[in-house]
């Protein structure tokens, strides 16, 4: 497995990580026996950070990571959460009595004294402007709480305010072959203030992977099935903001794409992502260990090279940029 300095926090990590939210909720049912066959599988493949949040669940995700360590103690796992959507989303609940109660209850559900990395949670677009955030986050990491902290974000715009702020160690973005935009200025600011770079939703919520049909059905309460509207968050969250069957069709060239390099079509996609510059980890999602092992072979796989790139850019600009590019 490949591995790479996360920004500001001096972290080693892998380049292929694990998103935790589909062992917490929104992805259907995961069993906590899966969810910990999920987690062996990933270590055992090279994988060195996982990434949760508070709400995942309502903690589930925690606490199952939480567990997981304390099984594990020398698995040299890095653990990114998130806080703030606990509440309504306004600036106001982003507060400092608010931020010591997410801590206090991640740190609970995790297990640990400090926590190495906190992300604020995709806030409301003033919170990323607002110098009292700042300080507080900064109190909490002289205080021992937190080793660093970060911001997860929707749009290009948030990450850019984000990365002029001084401690700011990491931006975890929406970043696919679906969803191109930060390879525009976010990824370059980001190199040049030494920011990490964590790349979400990289299947575009699995289209990536080449599974699907324009038939396929997901449960009821996968977020692929209700939120396709972003009528409960943000819409590039699901299927990377694409219209389903237009997701389905480009899906189908990327394949054709990965196979002429004799890779499966989530390999590639992931692969790719993990070598452009700036990323400093990829965190696709996993429901089970076979899955688990797949995603983490993609950090293992040699330079794509520019034609494969320019390829990746033409179909994007062909199938996607009218409708998404200006949107985050």
């Amino acid at each position: 497995m490949k591995t790479s300095i996360l920004g500001r926090t001096g972290a080693t990590v892998s380049s292929i990580g694990l998103g935790t939210w589909q062992l917490g909720a929104d992805w259907g049912d995961v069993s906590e026996k899966d969810a910990h066959a999920v987690l062996d599988a990933a270590v055992e493949s090279g994988v060195t950070v996982f990434d949760t949040a508070d709400v995942y669940g309502d903690g589930r995700s925690e606490q199952i990571i939480g567990e997981y360590l304390r099984n594990h103690p020398d698995a040299g796992v890095y653990v990114a959460t998130k806080m703030g959507r606990r509440l309504p989303q306004v600036p106001e609940n982003y507060s400092t009595e608010n931020f010591r109660a997410w801590n206090e209850r991640s740190r609970k559900n995790l297990g640990v004294e400090t926590l190495d990395l906190v992300q604020l949670h995709c806030p409301p677009t003033p919170v990323y402007s607002i110098d009292r955030v700042y300080d507080d986050l900064d109190h909490l990491v002289a205080e021992g709480k937190i080793r660093h902290y970060g911001v997860s974000v929707e749009t290009s715009a948030e990450a850019l305010t984000a990365i002029a702020r001084p401690n700011v160690a990491s931006v975890q973005i929406v970043l696919n072959a679906f969803r191109l935009k930060p390879l525009d200025e976010v990824l370059p600011a980001a190199i040049a203030a030494g920011v990490g770079i964590i790349a979400r939703v990289p299947l575009a919520s699995g289209l990536l992977s080449g599974r699907y049909t324009a038939d396929t059905v997901f449960a009821e309460n996968d977020h692929r099935t209700y939120n396709r509207d972003g009528s409960h968050f943000d819409q590039g969250e699901t299927f990377a903001g694409v219209d389903f069957a237009t997701g389905v069709e480009a899906a189908q060239e990327f394949s054709a794409l990965a196979a002429e390099h004799g890779l499966q079509p989530a390999t590639a996609a992931l692969a790719w992502l993990a070598q452009l510059p700036g990323v400093s980890t990829v965190i696709p999602g996993a429901r089970s260990p076979e899955q688990a092992r797949a995603n983490a072979a993609a950090g293992e796989v040699a330079e794509l090279g520019a034609e494969f790139h320019a390829r990746v850019v033409e179909l994007y600009d062909r199938r996607f940029r009218a409708a998404v590019h200006e949107r985050w």
